[in-house]
Parts: structure tokens; C-alpha cells; sequence
């Protein structure tokens, strides 16, 4: 099951704190971008962001789960509802990426 686009907009604009964010259509869900680099991946309506150290600590739960069948496990967010905490994560991400 693909993401519906209204939940891909949800998240681009709860993260937006993070910096310039984008979501692009790949095998039928979604990679998200943070100023150009990916940081997640939005699968099945649900949040996936890459397992860097660097978020660890600030996730208030730790669940590592594959976005898709045969996929890296990645940390699932559940509290996508928090735009501060949820800007914070990805932008930790992006940071420890470039």
C-alpha cells in the first residue's frame, strides 16, 4: 500500500522546521529530503527515518523497523504530531549526513 498524499504533506510540513523539505515519488511510497539530502523514507503512511547515532538519544521511543520487505531497518517515528521534536529529529539526521 502506497502513502496517501495528503499524509506525505503532513510530514513535509511538520519537519519543515528542519530546513527546505521534499518528498519524491520512488517504487510507489516516498523518499523525503531535507535541503536536498535524503534523511527517510515515508512508507505504508508511515515516518522512517535513516538509524544515525546522531537521533538515538533525542527519539522518545527506539523502534527499528524495514520500511518495506528486504530493507535496512530504519527508526519508525511514531510522534509525528510534535512539529518541534519531529523538525529536531530531522534535522539531527541531516546534519550527521553531510
Amino acid at each position: 500500500m502506497s502513502s496517501k498524499t495528503e499524509f506525505v504533506k503532513y510530514i513535509l510540513e511538520q519537519s519543515s522546521g528542519a530546513g527546505e523539505m521534499a518528498a519524491r515519488k520512488m517504487m510507489g511510497d516516498y523518499c523525503l529530503y531535507c535541503n536536498g539530502t535524503v534523511v527517510g523514507l515515508i512508507c505504508d503512511n508511515c515516518l522512517f527515518l535513516k538509524p544515525v547515532d546522531a537521533i538515538k538519544e533525542k527519539l522518545r521511543e527506539v523502534v527499528l523497523r524495514s520500511p518495506y520487505p528486504g530493507a535496512k531497518p530504519y527508526y519508525a517515528i511514531e510522534h509525528i504530531d510534535d512539529k518541534e521534536y519531529l523538525s529536531e529529529l530531522v534535522l539531527a539526521v541531516y546534519r550527521s549526513l553531510v
